[in-house]
C-alpha cells in the first residue's frame, strides 16, 4: 500500500509532465476591397486568417498558426494575450479560448499540449505586418485557401474547429461588431454575417433585427445632436439609416 501523500513526501518526479504548453491563436479578420464600378455599392469582403511561415525545425518552411510556449510566470490566457500583441501590435481585441489539443505525437518536440484561442482583429492592424525573427514570413490568407494548405502540426484541425466556432458565434452573439465601424447600416451588418457564414440567408432580416421582441435592444438607431435619425449614403444612392450595437446581451435558450 502506497503511503498517503502529503507536503513532506510529495515529489513531482513521480508524475510525467508535459514538455510544453503553447498558446496557438487563430487570428481572423475581414478584409474589404472597394468595387471599381461607378455605382455605389458595398465593398467585397473576405474572411481571412493570419499565418506565419516557420523558419526553423520542426516543419521549417510550412505555414502555421501564430503562437508560442507559455512561461511559468503567466497563465495560458496571459500567454495568448502576449502572443497576440506580438503578432498584431494590439491587445484590446476579442480573444476567446475554444479548445485544447493533446493528441500523442502531434508535435515531434515531445508531449506538447496546445491551448487554442481565436481572435478577431480589424484588418487595419494586420495589413503590412512583418515577420518576427523566429518566422520566415507572415501573411493573410483567405480562409478557404488556408484550409487547403498542409499546415504545420495539427493546425489544419485547429483552424477548422475555430472556423466552426466563429460561425456559431456569429449567429448567436454580437461578435459582428468586431468587424464593423461603430456606426453601420443594416446592409453592412448583413454582409459581415454572410462573409463569415456564407449560407446565411434571412429575407426578413431588417424586420427581425430591428423589431422582434427577442432582439429588441441589440442594436439601436443612431441620432444626431438634434435627435434626428442619422443616415449614410456611402454605399448606396439612397441614404440608409445608421445603427450601432448596444451593450444589451440577449438571453439565449432552446426553450424560448
Amino acid at each position: 500500500m502506497e503511503p498517503v501523500e502529503h507536503a513532506g513526501n510529495y515529489t513531482s518526479a513521480k508524475y510525467r509532465t508535459p514538455d510544453g504548453a503553447p498558446a496557438d491563436i487563430v487570428i481572423f479578420t475581414i478584409t474589404s476591397t472597394e468595387k471599381q464600378a461607378g455605382k455605389k455599392a458595398l465593398p467585397h469582403r473576405d474572411l481571412e486568417v493570419l499565418l506565419i511561415q516557420r523558419k526553423g525545425w520542426p516543419f521549417a518552411g510550412q505555414w502555421a498558426l501564430p503562437g508560442g510556449f507559455s512561461k511559468d510566470s503567466e497563465t495560458i490566457y496571459e500567454s495568448a494575450r502576449r502572443e497576440l500583441q506580438e503578432e498584431t501590435g494590439v491587445a484590446d481585441v476579442h480573444l476567446e479560448y475554444f479548445n485544447v489539443y493533446s493528441k500523442p505525437g502531434r508535435d515531434p518536440r515531445g508531449w506538447i499540449i496546445s491551448h487554442a484561442f481565436l481572435a478577431l482583429v480589424n484588418e487595419v492592424y494586420l495589413t503590412g505586418r512583418r515577420a518576427d525573427d523566429d518566422a520566415a514570413d507572415v501573411k493573410l490568407f483567405k480562409v478557404e485557401e488556408a484550409l487547403e494548405l498542409e499546415l504545420a502540426f495539427d493546425h489544419g484541425e485547429i483552424l477548422r474547429d475555430a472556423l466552426a466556432k466563429i460561425r456559431e458565434n456569429m449567429l448567436t452573439t454580437a461578435i459582428a461588431r468586431e468587424f464593423l465601424p461603430e456606426e453601420f447600416t443594416i446592409s453592412e451588418l448583413y454582409q459581415v454575417i454572410q462573409t463569415v457564414v456564407p449560407d446565411f440567408e434571412e429575407r426578413n432580416f431588417i424586420r427581425k433585427i430591428t423589431s422582434t421582441q427577442s432582439r429588441r435592444g441589440l442594436i439601436e438607431e443612431v441620432r444626431d445632436a438634434a435627435g434626428r435619425p442619422k443616415q449614410s449614403n456611402r454605399y448606396s444612392q439612397r441614404a440608409a439609416q445608421l445603427y450601432r450595437f448596444t451593450e444589451y446581451v440577449p438571453q439565449l435558450s432552446i426553450y424560448s
